[in-house]
């Protein structure tokens, strides 16, 4: 379950200013409409009137994002908070899984990445943060595809993803051109006319898997809706992604309600053939949250 101590809807607490906080909670927060991002018209305006920069507005929203974390081994709640760079500020959370390695926890800056890149961002301009990131953060922040330009936004201090990384190894050590963030297009494709299943291809096609070409994406189906992820791939290989971690994060901040609590009731794989077969990850950690959930599995060519 959610280790918070207090509600998500509620996460305007944490805000320097009591004007700000109301009409967080009037307009965006407590708003059913609020899905774990500020749009950049609405972060440009309540920046505005609070005399803020965007950047100070989202490390204000700091403590609003860890709100959504998913923590039942640790107990230690991660929040961050993207800037994209359209201008729209991307929450992000820890998630663990119980029973599972910890290898598989979502870490808040994945989290806030994969955020942004669901809901159509194509790119990052700064991070913010409550400490420095972990080594394994920053080599997942380096396959962005702006990682040269990344700002991390820590209290009072501002340095380059690469001062943090310094003689990094990224895509373009291994010949791949761009990055994360990019758009996709894989034109996998499909039999059939299921709605669920199409919504799984289309993650599938939008993935990131430069390296193993094993195109996949998840949809997980529940009564508030359909929610998808993608694999995210990562030139070192262990900080990637996996399709059901991306779907179950962007869940929980699309709606803020704990997978252990909420679970899905469905879950459709679909992947192209390739080097990295997505099943067995994804039904052991499917297991953690949804027990009396089969797995569906497709293979789109």
């Amino acid at each position: 379950m959610m280790e918070n101590s207090f509600n998500p809807r509620d996460g305007y607490v944490s805000l320097k200013s009591e004007s700000l906080k109301r009409k967080l909670k009037e307009r965006v927060v407590s708003d059913d409409d609020f899905h774990g991002y500020l749009s950049a018209e609405d972060a440009a305006s309540l920046a505005a009137q609070e005399g803020m920069t965007i950047v100070e507005l989202a490390y204000s929203l700091l403590d609003a994002a860890k709100a959504y974390a998913v923590v039942p081994i640790s107990g230690f709640q991660v929040g961050a908070v993207a800037v994209g760079n359209s201008g729209a500020l991307y929450y992000g959370a820890n998630m663990e899984f119980t029973g599972e390695a910890l290898s598989f926890s979502v870490h808040g800056e994945q989290a806030a990445t994969n955020n942004a890149w669901l809901n159509g961002e194509t790119g990052i301009a700064n991070l913010a943060i409550n400490a420095a990131p972990c080594g394994y953060c920053r080599q997942f922040l380096y396959e962005l595809n702006t990682a040269s330009a990344l700002n991390i936004e820590i209290t009072d201090t501002t340095e380059l993803l690469t001062w943090f990384l310094p003689d990094a190894f990224g895509p373009q050590d291994l010949g791949i051109t761009g990055g994360l963030l990019d758009a996709q297009d894989h034109g996998l494709s499909i039999s059939g006319d299921d709605e669920v299943v199409f919504a799984a291809l289309a993650a599938a096609n939008a993935s990131y898997a430069p390296y193993t070409k094993t195109y996949s994406g998840i949809a997980l189906v529940r009564d508030d809706g359909v929610f998808t992820g993608r694999v995210a791939e990562n030139a070192a290989y262990n900080p990637s992604l996996s399709p059901l971690e991306s779907a179950l994060s962007f869940m929980t901040l699309y709606s803020g309600k704990s997978p252990y609590d909420y679970p899905p009731t469905r879950c459709v794989l679909v992947q192209a053939e390739g080097q990295a077969d997505q099943t067995g990850v994804t039904g052991d950690v499917l297991s953690t949250v949804a027990p009396d959930v089969t797995l569906e599995v497709y293979t789109a060519t």
